[in-house]
């Protein structure tokens, strides 16, 4: 459209000029004819001998005509004849009236020319004003299309990445060892302890351990009064997964060669993920010094809880993260990366540049968490509170501890029911079933409902018809040690 618009004024002036130039060549027809009329009514005949002469009496007859008309009175003899009969002033004359003449005319003309500038001016104003609307319908489409993504990214979730275990073609095929599990469990609990002492057992806290004091503290002390070298591996629980291999690693080489025993490994939670990623990074300094690995409801796979908070593209993703970057990083002293770590994203990545050996027996462990409504009212006994006791004359004579008691057990509840309902998968209410089978392993799904925090914090009120969480540590290592021999 431009160039079309400017092929039409570009045509416009073209013919502009040639209209002045035809003005041009009338007016001195017109002029030539006015002075033979003149000479024919006063009697007399044109001679003319050259150019100037002929254009001399063309300006004197036609300023003679002007003034007259005008009742002027000239006296021809007052002039000086020789500045008449010069050639020079005449033709000086005359390129004056012509060009004044010719200015006159070309102004008129881009005096017509300017409606057409104004065309123009509108029509470029309108163009800029067409192209910023379209820039703006532009970005406002952009901008609806990514709250359209987000939405839609935020409701699919992790729908997509549950189970990709199961659906990853080339990974091992597990095998379900609950019969014998149960079968072991039912010994322990009539008395039978086949648990040997010829290894060092180790248990690897899940994160947020260092803020539980009695996390595993009953099983341990549950391993030492039978008289075995028990452990619980003093980590930082809120650092990668990669940094806690590297910590796990000189653990277990500290361990071997100190009891010159091989290491049986017990890990709960992320502990399981740190212990497995240990075996898989250092594979081979670890082989012989790892008799097997238990891994208890661990998110091997990962886990929906952590990958729908730091998932990015959903809706206040960027709030999100930074409220968790405050409570891990600046409240509880960790490292982002802890969480970061258990997202299907990150799993994914690690488990495909990190494969576990073969040649070490695994045991995954994984539950279901109870969503009745009985179970908000339970509470967990998680640490004690040391409180001075005072004597009549306010001495201190002893200390009192006091059990810290949290619902834990209804917030694992709330999220496995969370879980249910929005993905449809069974979960102990952190990580899913499926996400806890790993490749190879002995899956091992015990016949009563558990929650995540239930295998390391013991229960307020507990049942006695039933095992408890000690009971089942002594069943998976006692079958650990099974699949070894």
């Amino acid at each position: 459209m431009e160039d079309i618009f400017s092929r039409l004024i570009s045509l416009t002036s073209y013919i502009s000029q040639r209209l002045i130039e035809f003005i041009d060549l009338v007016f001195g027809d017109v002029s030539r004819c006015l002075e033979d009329s003149e000479i024919n009514s006063s009697g007399q005949h044109p001679t003319y001998e050259t150019t100037n002469e002929h254009s001399f009496s063309s300006l004197d007859s036609a300023s003679l005509s002007r003034y007259c008309n005008s009742g002027t009175t000239f006296d021809f003899h007052e002039r000086d004849a020789s500045a008449i009969e010069d050639p020079s002033y005449i033709s000086t004359g005359l390129e004056i009236v012509k060009g004044n003449y010719c200015r006159g005319v070309r102004f008129i003309f881009k005096g017509l020319m300017l409606p057409i500038f104004c065309l123009e001016f509108a029509w470029r104003s309108a163009l800029a004003s067409w192209r910023c609307f379209c820039y703006q319908m532009r970005r406002m489409q952009a901008h609806v299309q990514s709250i359209v993504f987000r939405v839609l990214r935020t409701l699919h979730g992790s729908s997509g990445d549950i189970g990709w275990l199961q659906r990853t073609p080339g990974m091992a095929p597990v095998k379900d060892g609950s019969a014998r599990f149960m079968e072991l469990l039912q010994s322990i609990r009539n008395g039978v302890h086949k648990l040997p002492d010829s290894f060092v057992y180790l248990l690897i806290p899940g994160l947020f351990s260092n803020h539980g004091p009695l996390y595993f503290v009953s099983t341990k002390r549950f391993f030492s009064k039978m008289g075995l070298a028990c452990h619980i591996a003093k980590i930082h629980s809120e650092a990668s997964v990669e940094h806690n291999a590297w910590e796990l690693k000189q653990y277990i080489e500290e361990l071997y060669w100190g009891a010159g025993k091989r290491v049986m490994l017990l890990g709960h939670s992320k502990g399981g993920v740190d212990a497995a990623a240990a075996l898989s990074i250092y594979s081979q300094e670890l082989s012989n010094k790892v008799a097997g690995l238990a891994l208890v409801q661990s998110p091997y796979g990962g886990t929906p809880i952590a990958s729908d908070i730091l998932r990015e593209g959903q809706v206040a993703d960027r709030e999100t993260r930074r409220i968790m970057e405050f409570i891990i990083c600046k409240l509880i002293k960790g490292d982002m990366r802890a969480l970061e770590d258990l997202t299907y994203e990150k799993r994914k990545e690690f488990i495909k540049n990190h494969k576990l050996p073969d040649t070490i027996p695994l045991i995954s462990f994984h539950s279901e968490a109870s969503v009745a409504p009985g179970v908000l009212a339970t509470m967990s006994h998680i640490a004690h509170a040391e409180f001075p006791r005072f004597g009549n004359e306010d001495d201190v004579l002893a200390v009192r501890k006091v059990p810290v008691i949290v619902p834990v057990s209804a917030a694992m509840a709330l999220s496995a029911l969370h879980l249910q309902l929005r993905y449809g998968e069974k979960s102990d209410g952190l990580v899913t079933c499926r996400d806890a089978e790993v490749p190879g392993s002995i899956v091992v799904k015990p016949d009563r409902k558990l929650d995540h925090a239930w295998m390391v914090y013991s229960s307020w009120k507990k049942d006695p018809t039933g095992p408890d969480a000690c009971e089942m540590c002594e069943a998976l290592l006692t079958m650990l040690v099974e699949l070894g021999t």
